[in-house]
């Protein structure tokens, strides 16, 4: 779990710090059409995928502690593809634009919701030994 929520935390950073020094690279990379007018907005997406970074850095180092970090990034990256599905349904994205969604979202699914159920896990035997003690 650790070295997982480490490796998410170096991905995020590492992808946030490229869309943010390299925004119309990183743009057309992803598939997006053209739009110097959405670069200022990519460059906010590139700094809040970063900072997601960085909690799953504070989480790695006590995973279980740090269960929410992991919920709310878990939940990003499952809203994040609901909503770039929805845009490319209605021909606001093209098709190609759903690669990001692979390497920043999808493959985190199972990773964090396994961290998710084992924090669940030892939290629920730890309330089970308190309630046997007293």
């Amino acid at each position: 779990m650790r070295w997982l929520l480490l490796l998410a935390g170096i991905y995020n950073l590492a992808w946030g710090a490229a869309v943010i020094a390299f925004p119309v690279a990183s743009y057309r990379w992803c598939g997006f059409p053209d739009s110097q007018a959405s670069m200022p907005l990519w460059q906010c997406l590139g700094m809040i995928v970063g900072v997601y970074g960085i909690g799953y850095a504070i989480a790695a180092f006590d995973p279980v502690r740090h269960w929410p970090i992991v919920l709310v990034g878990l939940l990003g990256k499952v809203f994040g593809p609901i909503g770039m599905a929805h845009a490319i349904w209605n021909g606001t994205l093209p098709l190609s634009a759903g690669r990001t969604c692979l390497s920043n979202d999808l493959i985190w699914w199972i990773p964090f919701t396994a961290i998710l159920a084992y924090a669940r896990r030892i939290e629920r035997s730890a309330n089970d030994t308190l309630s046997s003690a007293s």
